[in-house]
């Protein structure tokens, strides 16, 4: 068997929007037929994937009675036991119907917000009928063209009424469920009120319950902003904030593309996969690897799991190329950190002591900064690794 073929244990997931999606864009009609969610199961797991995952209306239509939306989860759950697959996240479509169309959460309409809190109560309650234990919220529009509809400061509060509310929602089920809020710049809106991970990083600190919300940041959604996503990844990890991941590519300064992951800068690609998997020596990530992404629109059906396979392929060899680089001896030579013991221990943990230290202490600027740390060999070292000539 290939050695980078996935299987359960990568734990890989989709979503039923993303292998299903047709192909429309704001240009052209669709170009592949919808998918049943039950074949969809099926098929991700011939690929090796783990779980799907799912918006409330990729599963029930919108409007579906009681009656539907009972046999069609009926039906799901039978394929997801029969071929092993799993939910691990679900997440509401706030942002499809027309009703949604000056935000949800941030509407100024009491009734529209009213509508969004109770379709997303429901929402919750497939996902965890389904064993989702991570719940995500993307604001697609959440956001304005024309700003002066709305003091930002009041889209803020009310989409802090709302996750405090859903918050109390899943405590008092006694639900065993985490929230997970996803940044995006723009599009659909102008722009959108929570544009970065380290936006929503703040936001969660305002929180009730901050304890059971977290982030689930995109590759995409950050590289339209110009930033580079494993900074952002970093700094969810290092706050115990990385409830979930979005992985795909992304060309700078595009609209959102969700193209297969590690299909463009592989570089970042390389680096987020090595921040994930911990090959560093740092915490390894241990949640679901979800692509959140789709084929180009020239495919057929068979070319879905070509993408679907893709992803995960990619992952995998970047992950055995992140580990041969950071077992590399040359390379770890380079990345060692400068050890002093007379300085280290005067840099954290404030005395008056210290700082008494600190300033006695005889550095010369000049000769150390004369000192070549040798990055170009170190990126260079990173590219053959990638290239496959090393290691």
């Amino acid at each position: 068997m290939d050695a980078f073929n996935p299987t359960k244990d990568d734990r890989f997931t989709f979503g039923l929007w993303t292998v299903g999606n047709t192909g429309r864009d704001p240009f052209g009609d669709a170009v592949r037929k919808p998918l049943a969610p039950p074949y969809v199961v099926k098929k991700l797991a011939e690929c090796g994937a783990w779980g799907v995952n799912l918006h409330d209306n990729d599963l029930v239509p919108f409007g579906s009675s009681a009656a539907t939306r009972d046999a069609i989860v009926r039906d799901f759950k039978a394929a997801l036991s029969d071929h092993g697959m799993c939910v691990p996240m679900a997440t509401t479509n706030l942002f499809g119907h027309p009703i949604f169309k000056d935000g949800a959460f941030s509407s100024n309409d009491p009734k529209v917000r009213a509508f969004a809190l109770k379709k997303t109560m429901d929402a919750i309650d497939l996902g965890v009928e389904l064993g989702a234990k991570i719940y995500v919220f993307w604001g697609g529009r959440e956001g304005a063209e024309a700003d002066a509809c709305r003091d930002p400061r009041v889209a803020i509060q009310r989409m802090r009424d709302a996750l405090d509310f859903l918050c109390g929602y899943v405590r008092d089920q006694n639900y065993d469920l985490k929230f997970a809020l996803e940044a995006k710049p723009n599009e659909p809106r102008g722009d959108i009120y929570f544009p970065t991970t380290g936006h929503m990083l703040h936001f969660i600190e305002t929180l009730h319950h901050k304890d059971m919300v977290g982030v689930n940041p995109e590759v995409a959604h950050e590289n339209m902003a110009g930033l580079p996503f494993q900074h952002a990844v970093a700094q969810a990890m290092e706050a115990g904030k990385l409830f979930h991941i979005d992985l795909n590519a992304q060309k700078i300064g595009r609209y959102d593309q969700d193209l297969r992951f590690g299909s463009e800068d592989v570089k970042q690609a390389f680096l987020l996969v090595r921040l994930l998997e911990g090959t560093t020596g740092g915490p390894r990530y241990a949640g679901p690897r979800h692509f959140d992404a789709h084929a180009y629109r020239t495919e057929d059906e068979d070319g879905v799991w070509d993408f679907a396979r893709g992803c995960m392929r990619t992952y995998k060899i970047l992950k055995v190329r992140a580990q041969a680089f950071d077992a590399d001896p040359s390379v770890r030579e380079l990345i060692a950190p400068t050890k002093d013991p007379a300085i280290d221990p005067l840099l954290s943990g404030y005395t008056r002591d210290k700082a008494t230290k600190l300033r006695q202490l005889a550095i010369d600027p000049d000769a150390t900064a004369a000192r070549g740390l040798r990055y170009e060999r170190l990126d260079q070292l990173m590219m053959e690794h990638l290239l496959g000539v090393r290691g």
